[in-house]
């Protein structure tokens, strides 16, 4: 396809298209993210009822979100090559029968079927929502509507809290699952008023490609997901199996790395002889692509890192319950709803590079705010404003990195960047949480070993009955029981908690300075992400009927800052 870019397309779309379609994108992101975050308030429920611990929910969770990871390339191309909308209505009904399954759960391995087989389909789904963007909306239009979408999810979570909380609280738990039933239905009559899409039937599917990106995030996510509980470098007891006293966590994390090496390799292969492939790379054919990447997964990162540490604080320091932390948070996630939703009104005053700098200032100055404030109540000023600040900035940055990657690459790759969307959103969600969670642990134990030996209160022979390389978060009321079966004497047991409880504060706090370091470090690449001119917004290209993935559609120049 050949475009010509002598003019400068304007900010303000000359037509106005339905929100219809956006409708349906916003309805199934929310019934999407709904069903994840639903299953988290429900746990107790779940636990109780079907007679499982709570790591069988985590289990099923992370069966979910690894599922979608896994497929979310090969379903961009399942969905091109039969049609989006057609693939996209079967995926919404696959998805509530699968959260039908999930009300009538009667044992933790139909739980888990349920939510492995709710993530596949989500594969299906996440692409599908990028291209209907593209394909309805453009200019002014099309950064709404990509506001909209990013927050979605948080608006998911909002929802989830109050809903399925209060559910899980009176009615029983099962019934948010049948909400979510409910909500695909409504999806799958609202999206008949969609676009047609039209399939490439002549498109062929590169499974090998395919399983090659399967095997290096499966690798990826389980060696991520390990760290903590396997052992970042030493195997601890919890590893599965270890290699010379190796973790597995590291190994399966290298192993990842030369898969998603070898995977790169082959499809950039195949683009060179023409031939179909399961990611087409002229999403990230230029520097520009490849920074707007590296900032998406870096705030990806940082924000569910820090989504991970505060309730951390909350429920252990504070010692507050688990629907109490749930509402502590909500200032945090509507700040996010605002920023992805309003941040579009600024697109035709500020280039994309000053917007995405601008914001990883603000998050790394919350997180620098919370990790200084932390000591006192949660209910405190700048707790409160260093919460509405991070969400402020990550969810403005979220928003503006998927406009602008979709903005930059021609509309027929859509379902592309959509894919590539999911899979850096849930890769780099993943890996914050894990590589935060084992960080915070080390410094923890680190911390509480120097204490214990620094101070002529606890006597050796106690600081030699505590396995400090098995350290974790607890509460001065776990602590005192897991101290009840040493040695330790009353007094010994006082002077541990209240150095646990420095210890613990200091860690966290050191977490949340390497994250808001981790967003500063993120200026570098946010410098990269293309520049233009006041009252210009990044169109899509349109494709001709002679479009294919084979044949080269050249992505849109960088405009001059």
């Amino acid at each position: 396809m050949h475009a010509s870019h002598a003019s400068v397309p304007s900010a303000t779309s000359p037509t106005k298209t339905s929100w219809i379609p956006l409708t349906v994108v916003v309805l199934t992101q929310i019934q999407a993210s709904f069903a994840v975050n639903a299953l988290t308030v429900s746990m107790a429920g779940i636990t109780s009822d079907l007679d499982t611990p709570a790591t069988s929910v985590g289990t099923a969770i992370t069966a979910g979100t690894f599922a979608m990871a896994a497929f979310i390339l090969l379903g961009a191309k399942i969905g091109a090559r039969f049609g989006t909308r057609r693939v996209f209505q079967i995926a919404v009904a696959v998805h509530a029968s699968a959260m039908a399954a999930v009300a009538l759960s009667q044992s933790p391995a139909m739980l888990f079927i349920a939510q492995a087989s709710s993530g596949a389909v989500i594969a299906l789904i996440a692409p599908a929502l990028t291209v209907f963007i593209a394909t309805n909306y453009s200019g002014t239009q099309q950064a709404r509507a990509i506001g909209l979408l990013a927050a979605a999810i948080p608006a998911a979570g909002v929802l989830a809290l109050l809903i399925a909380g209060w559910f899980a609280a009176g009615i029983g738990w099962r019934y948010s699952f049948a909400l979510v039933v409910a909500l695909g239905v409504v999806n799958l009559l609202l999206s008949f008023r969609l676009k047609k899409v039209p399939p490439q039937p002549d498109l062929g599917i590169d499974w090998t490609g395919a399983v090659l990106a399967a095997i290096s995030i499966i690798l990826l996510s389980f060696g991520f997901s390990g760290l903590a509980s396997w052992g970042v470098w030493q195997a601890t007891d919890a590893a599965p199996f270890d290699v010379l006293g190796v973790s597995p966590a590291p190994l399966l994390i290298i192993l990842g790395l030369v898969v998603g090496q070898i995977f790169f390799v082959w499809i950039a292969r195949r683009q060179q002889q023409k031939r179909s492939r399961i990611f087409d790379l002229r999403v990230l054919a230029t520097s520009s692509e490849l920074a707007i990447t590296a900032c998406m997964s870096i705030m990806l990162f940082v924000g569910t890192a820090a989504n991970f540490l505060i309730p951390l604080y909350m429920q252990v320091v504070q010692g507050l319950t688990g629907i109490q932390t749930s509402f502590s948070i909500i200032p945090y996630t509507l700040s996010i709803f605002l920023a992805s939703t309003f941040v579009a009104v600024l697109y035709s005053r500020f280039a994309p590079r000053v917007l995405a700098a601008s914001g990883f200032v603000v998050v790394a100055g919350a997180l620098t705010l919370i990790a200084f404030s932390i000591r006192g109540d949660w209910g405190q000023l700048f707790i409160v404003t260093g919460l509405i600040l991070l969400g402020l900035g990550q969810g403005a940055i979220v928003a503006l990195v998927f406009n602008t990657l979709l903005s930059s690459a021609p509309k027929a790759l859509a379902g592309d960047v959509g894919a590539w969307r999911g899979l850096v959103h849930n890769l780099s969600g993943s890996v914050g949480i894990a590589v935060a969670s084992a960080f915070a642990v080390g410094m923890l134990a680190s911390l509480a070993a120097t204490a214990a030996t620094e101070h002529p209160e606890i006597s050796p022979e106690l600081i030699s009955e505590v396995n400090f390389d098995n350290t974790n978060f607890l509460t001065n009321d776990q602590l005192a029981q897991s101290l009840a079966n040493t040695s330790a004497t009353p007094a010994e047991v006082a002077v541990a908690i209240e150095l646990n409880a420095e210890a613990r504060l200091r860690a966290l706090q050191y977490s949340l300075l390497g994250l808001g370091a981790l967003a500063l470090l993120a200026i570098v690449p946010a410098t990269r992400m293309p520049g233009r001119i006041a009252g210009e917004l990044p169109e899509v290209l349109e494709p001709t009927d002679n479009d294919t993935v084979d044949v080269d559609i050249p992505l849109n120049p960088e405009s001059a800052a």
